[in-house]
């Protein structure tokens, strides 16, 4: 259903659906692993799919006696770990709106960015490992929770101690108190309530915040819609990437990149979710590929400069790894040479689908990627999108063929 479809924008796209995309991605409750999590070669974790819904569950309890409700925003100011998933989950249920920025970010990064949507509640991590190295985050955490008023509560999650000293942070409590299944707090929420609560909101409500890059200033607000990023990456996943039940997806990413939203609506396709964070070369510079052996890979996603970086250090891990699950790798940030094209193919398989793929934050998905039913030409992406009207146009408006010009998209799509 498309209302006002020639407008653009201003289309409205299925007006009268009501749904939530945390319950999409919560359905499969006894099937396997959610998520299994690498935190360089220091920390291993997996999370069965009941275990993250019940840990939802718990979290989305502590989000509802703190205040929070449909409309108000969340922030995660946190690495790619299990809870920043759960966080997500919990918040969005509600019909609440998530944001999220990388550690790494410094503190008035951060404040032009959350600043300006007045989260009720921040998560954040007393720290997280890069090459080997720990980087505390907890003085960073309380400078900028002092900054931002609109904070009724921040929770702390353990990476680096077991008990991180939070008590420079205004309001702060530890997650572990929060979701640990005979917690203090459990037992004076509301009923105990042991499911999740899925508010089913309209197809446009908001779902993320998303932030351009801020090179023009303070990062401006890009707001993504729950049926929008639902549709979009559904598409993506199962038609583009050949994403089925059972596989196990893989995105090397932050939570500061849209790439992160992309890889968590994996769990819809009923996927498990390989999530890893620190440095792509810890260890003896191979992790993301003893990652891929261990967990039995199916899709692999990287950067172009990764592919690069690998080919560089002379890796041939299709002869020191077992890929054989391995499917589909991706790469995305900017084009890939034809050489890296070369490269994966010799080195790492030479049946897979290598899939160069572009799109952006200000539509948290792609405009142009792969297809498990097209060749692959070395230095080339495959297709555009399904149901996308992208062309090239020259500098008078004119599609053009062979030559250079603008990537537009000429018609309104659901996650505009």
């Amino acid at each position: 259903v498309l209302e006002d479809g020639q407008k653009m924008p201003g289309a409205r796209w299925f007006p009268q659906a009501r749904l939530n995309y945390a319950e999409n991605l919560l359905q499969a409750r006894d099937k396997g692993d959610a998520l299994v999590f690498w935190g360089e070669d220091k920390v291993k974790r997996r999370m069965s799919r009941a275990a993250l819904y019940a840990e939802v569950a718990r979290f989305q309890q502590f989000l509802i006696a703190s205040g929070v409700g449909e409309g108000d925003r969340v922030a995660g100011y946190l690495p790619n770990l299990p809870e920043t998933l759960v966080a997500m989950l919990a918040t969005v249920s509600l019909g609440a709106i998530w944001s999220s920025a990388s550690p790494d970010f410094g503190v008035q990064g951060v404040l032009d960015r959350f600043g300006q949507i007045e989260p009720k509640v921040l998560i954040c991590v007393d720290g997280y490992w890069y090459n080997g190295k720990a980087v505390d985050c907890l003085e960073k955490n309380a400078a900028i929770v002092a900054q931002m008023p609109s904070l009724l509560k921040t929770v702390v999650v353990p990476y680096l101690a077991a008990t991180p000293d939070v008590s420079k942070i205004a309001n702060a409590v530890h997650w572990n108190e929060i979701v640990a299944p005979q917690g203090d707090f459990l037992r004076s929420a509301v009923d105990g309530q042991k499911d999740v609560i899925f508010q089913r909101v309209g197809f446009n409500h908001p779902l993320f915040i998303m932030f351009s890059s801020g090179t023009t200033g303070v990062p401006k607000c890009i707001v993504h819609c729950h049926g929008g990023v639902l549709l979009q990456h559904l598409k993506e996943h199962q038609l583009h990437s050949d994403v089925r039940p059972g596989d196990r997806l893989f995105y090397f990413t932050t939570c500061g990149w849209m790439m992160w939203n992309w890889l968590v609506s994996g769990l819809a396709c009923g996927a498990t979710l390989l999530l890893y964070d620190g440095s792509p070369f810890a260890g003896q510079g191979t992790v993301l590929f003893d990652y891929a052996a261990a967990e039995q890979m199916t899709h692999f996603g990287t950067s172009a400069k990764f592919i690069d970086a690998a080919a560089k250090l002379a890796l041939q891990p299709g002869k020191t790894h077992d890929l054989s699950a391995l499917r589909a790798m991706f790469s995305t940030g900017s084009p890939l040479s034809p050489e890296g094209f070369d490269w994966v193919y010799r080195e790492i398989k030479a049946d897979i689908l290598l899939a160069s793929i572009s799109g952006g934050t200000d539509i948290v998905s792609c405009f142009v990627l792969g297809n498990p039913v097209l060749p692959v030409y070395r230095g080339e992406i495959q297709c555009r999108g399904l149901g996308m009207a992208v062309d090239v146009f020259d500098e008078a408006g004119q599609a053009v063929r062979s030559t250079k010009g603008e990537l537009v998209c000429s018609k309104p799509f659901p996650v505009m």
